[in-house]
């Protein structure tokens, strides 16, 4: 984390580097293998968190007996060994599979700088036009986490267009990750609905996709951004670049909520967070 002093101010700011990575369809060791390459990067430019796509080692596959693992095992061991080697908070995706259940996992995994496992999410919204619902078990609930002392949550893909968990943990955190594998077909829905959630929760909201074309034919994009709580976008990524960095001032939050406090004024959900906050069952 860089810190900035100015006359009076002391501003604490955060680089973060997005990897629209050109996955290689269910090739884990050549995906893995690039992966590393960027992280040593994100070192070299002095960023505080990397983030990669979703299913960053295998590209967004149904074939859950070829590709899905432990979430304990191989993949997980490396990227915790790379978050340690580097010194870098790291967050990716890949596919999972416990030994008794038929259906796969779609996580999310984010490490700290220590290579400690901070949290890990399973897909809501599994996508049933593609019937990622016939092969992956949808997630429960939704995670929170600080990395570097900056609260944050994370979703996949998918979930991006289910406003209403977003605003679930609005009020607990200054960043959002979302990591996906999107079409190409539908940027211009991509684009718009993280701007749309940075804006109505006043957070930052951080896009990660990827680029290239899978292994069904499909396109990606990247279009990987990152806009603040007003919703300007601070960085962008293009259809051929696979690194991208933008800085944050996670305070810039703060800030804007007090100078507009639209999540003060919200009628729905806030009996309920409320309660949460209390320790009260609703």
């Amino acid at each position: 984390m860089e810190v900035i002093k100015t006359k009076n101010i002391i501003k604490e700011l955060m680089k973060i580097a997005l990897v629209q990575l050109d996955i290689v369809w269910e090739s884990k060791k050549i995906n893995c293998d690039r992966a590393e390459f960027f992280i040593k990067k994100a070192l070299q430019e002095n960023c505080d968190i990397i983030a990669f796509p979703e299913m960053f080692n295998t590209g967004f596959s149904m074939n859950v007996a070829a590709i899905a693992e432990d979430e304990n095992g191989k993949t997980a061991l490396y990227l915790s060994r790379m978050a340690k080697r580097y010194g870098i908070n790291l967050i990716a995706g890949f596919a999972t599979k416990a030994f008794k259940e038929k259906k796969g996992r779609n996580m999310a995994f984010v490490y700290d700088r220590k290579g400690e496992l901070v949290s890990k999410f399973t897909k809501l919204h599994p996508f049933s036009l593609s019937n990622e619902d016939r092969y992956y078990i949808p997630g429960r609930d939704t995670v929170t986490f600080n990395l570097d002392g900056m609260p944050s949550s994370i979703f996949i893909c998918y979930d991006l267009r289910f406003p209403e968990v977003f605003r679930k943990i609005a009020r607990e955190v200054q960043s959002i990750f979302v990591i996906a594998n999107w079409p190409t077909a539908r940027k211009e829905q991509w684009e718009l609905l993280l701007k749309a959630r940075a804006l109505e929760n006043q957070c930052f909201v951080i896009g990660v996709n990827r680029i290239g074309t899978d292994g069904n034919g499909i396109r990606y994009p990247g279009a990987s951004h990152i806009y603040n709580p007003s919703g300007i976008d601070i960085c962008s990524g293009g259809e051929k670049e696979e690194f991208v960095t933008g800085i944050i001032n996670p305070d810039d939050v703060n800030t804007i909520r007090s100078n507009f406090p639209v999540l003060e004024d919200m009628r729905y959900l806030t009996r309920d967070i409320k309660a949460k906050q209390k320790g009260i069952e609703t």
